[in-house]
């Protein structure tokens, strides 16, 4: 492992703690929940996943896997996606392996989201904002942030228009010595003000230059992963 993952996973232990106490609390009570139903009141009529709302609107969904997960299990979507937008698909299964430093279980999500509000969301590590903003216009304008953890198809396709638009950012030509592909990382990363940064010759700070070690470290096994 890479001493930059493993800074990575670092920053997340701690938080992690709280994370799983969280999810203790929320299991806590909604097994309570279930024994008041179950003494008489009435269950509450059961609501349809994320997942299942969109196979019913004739999109086709991943189901959810345990936390941890191997990216390679989405190289259908991914090249899909790829080619729908016209991004890298090698790329796009990069970022996917950078972000995956942490679970991707729904029900952890949506628990350390009550604890930090400003968390991303998705196999992909998506904020509400940047969602919101690649939605616009889309087929799945009419969809929300809050499904990304549920559908891990929505969370592939906002990631590749994101780097869809990233790249629509770029101008033709750019003093630095980072190529498009690593130009974009950078921008999945740190937004579009940065990348264009550094495509004029700013230096990375050291989070956004482990963040690129980790697309190099990653990108040979996401190239195998999509068959490229």
């Amino acid at each position: 492992m890479s001493d930059a993952r493993v800074r990575r996973r670092l920053r997340w232990l701690l938080p992690g703690v709280v994370f799983a106490l969280a999810v203790y609390v929320i299991v806590r009570a909604a097994n309570t929940s279930q024994g008041d139903a179950s003494q008489g009141g009435t269950p509450p009529s059961p609501r349809p996943s994320a997942s299942a709302s969109a196979t019913q609107a004739g999109r086709p969904t991943a189901p959810a896997s345990p936390a941890t997960y191997d990216p390679a299990e989405y190289a259908p979507q991914v090249r899909d996606w790829a080619r729908r937008t016209g991004v890298s698909a090698q790329l796009l299964m990069a970022i996917l392996y950078n972000e995956a430093y942490k679970p991707h279980d729904p029900s952890l999500e949506r628990a350390w989201q009550k604890v930090k509000p400003d968390a991303a969301f998705g196999l992909a590590n998506m904020h509400r904002a940047t969602f919101d903003e690649v939605k616009k216009g889309r087929d799945f304008a009419g969809r929300r942030w809050e499904e990304l953890p549920d559908d891990r198809d929505l969370a592939i396709e906002s990631e590749a228009w994101y780097l869809h638009d990233l790249g629509a950012r770029l101008p033709a030509q750019w003093p630095a010595s980072y190529d498009r592909d690593e130009l974009l990382a950078l921008g999945y990363n740190t937004g579009q003000g940065n990348m264009l940064a550094f495509a004029r010759g700013t230096s990375p700070g050291s989070q956004a230059r482990s963040y690129l070690a980790e697309l190099h470290a990653n990108w040979n096994k996401a190239g195998r992963a999509v068959g490229t």
